[in-house]
């Protein structure tokens, strides 16, 4: 079965779209004829529309989804996931590192929502899609604030989709699972690379945006959900042959 989405007309935020999954996803709501507004601290590639934004600065949040509304006069959509992944023993973690972590993965997220979430609620219309990881379920050693933040996320968007539902507007959760972005390489090398490899495998950034489409459009009548793709493709290749 082929899925072909139509996103005319429709304005998506995402946060931490610079690269990787957020890019991907940006190329495609473009292509399916939507508009996306990326908000990041780096600049994505050409042709994507681009905001600077530290989202950790709710002030700053509120500004650029401030903008986005005066210039489209809606957000049908907003993807938030700009988020850090430092490396350290909780024994040895930087008081800062922690702080930062919390305040650009779960706050960042909070500020996104309320900025863009009553805008939403007067339109009885929208969809939020938050990324969580099974880093939140089972833990990863050196990996305590973004496994913290990422578990916290669940709580908040589960909360958040049954405070809004009655206003038609959905809040899902995905975990993509382990994808070869930027972010990933730079937070898993060596074993750590190899160990994602043999066990789950690493999936592409495209493999995502299907699922992330889905969850944008009126086909996707579920909120308080949690989407999960725990193992890449070429993992299961076994089954099919």
């Amino acid at each position: 079965m082929k899925v072909n989405f139509d996103a005319t007309g429709e304005v998506v935020v995402i946060t931490g779209g610079a690269q990787g999954i957020g890019a991907a996803l940006a190329a495609a709501v473009n292509a399916a004829g939507g508009t996306a507004v990326v908000f990041d601290v780096s600049r994505p590639a050409r042709g994507i529309e681009y905001v600077e934004v530290d989202v950790a600065d709710r002030t700053a949040v509120e500004a650029a989804v401030s903008g986005v509304l005066e210039r489209y006069g809606r957000i049908d959509g907003l993807v938030a996931g700009a988020a850090v992944q430092p490396r350290s023993a909780v024994l040895e973690m930087d008081p800062a590192e922690w702080t930062r972590t919390l305040q650009v993965n779960l706050d960042g997220v909070v500020w996104a929502c309320q900025a863009v979430v009553p805008h939403m609620v007067a339109r009885q219309s929208g969809s939020v899609v938050v990324f969580t990881s099974g880093m939140a379920a089972t833990g990863y050693a050196g990996a305590a604030a973004y496994a913290a933040s990422k578990a916290a996320l669940v709580a908040f968007a589960k909360t958040l989709a049954a405070e809004v539902a009655a206003a038609r507007v959905r809040v899902n959760v995905v975990a993509p699972g382990v994808i070869d972005t930027e972010q990933f390489r730079g937070a898993n090398v060596g074993a750590d690379r190899e160990h994602w490899r043999d066990t789950i495998g690493i999936g592409e950034a495209d493999d995502v945006v299907g699922p992330l489409l889905f969850l944008l459009s009126d086909a996707a009548a579920m909120t308080g959900s949690l989407l999960t793709r725990e193992r890449a493709f070429a993992k299961l290749t076994s089954f099919v042959e």
